[in-house]
């Protein structure tokens, strides 16, 4: 089964995909927002195309963990495609996961048009990572597992 991972923003979404294994993630062209209809429609031939099981949204909760104005946009978001889309979806904290990913693209040196382009579906594959690692009991992204 495979794992679809959404960043959604107003106007673009960010896709990745995880291996049926559930061990990597790879990102995806991102979805340009139209309108409700076509963006679930969309996301719809993703899950078809993919064979996706399950689904992860980042929820960009503010660092004090209070929900603003676009945690609050992901939640509508979730609710439209929960009338549509019939598969689990899960809610994942992505609290810095675009900062982390423009830094990783600012140290690649990429320009910045490269890193607009990237940047969404690129945040997608690292709350994906992220999601995976944790399903595994391995520590996320960015964190030093001691015990070894």
């Amino acid at each position: 089964m495979r794992i679809l991972a959404l960043d959604v923003g107003t106007k673009r979404i960010g896709l990745a995909v995880s291996d049926e294994l559930g061990i990597t993630a790879q990102s995806k062209p991102v979805l340009v927002c139209s309108s409700w209809t076509a963006d679930i429609k969309a996301l719809q031939e993703q899950i078809d195309a993919f064979q996706i099981g399950e689904i992860v949204v980042g929820y960009p909760v503010n660092l004090n963990g209070s929900v603003g104005p676009q945690a609050e946009w992901v939640l509508k978001f979730v609710e439209k495609m929960k009338e549509h889309i019939s598969l689990p979806i899960k809610m994942w904290d992505e609290r810095l996961s675009s900062m982390a990913v423009d830094k990783l693209m600012l140290e690649g040196d990429l320009s910045r048009q490269k890193r607009k382009k990237r940047i969404d579906s690129l945040s997608a594959q690292w709350i994906l990572q992220g999601y995976l690692e944790s399903k595994r009991n391995r520590p996320p992204l960015g964190e030093i597992d001691d015990k070894d």
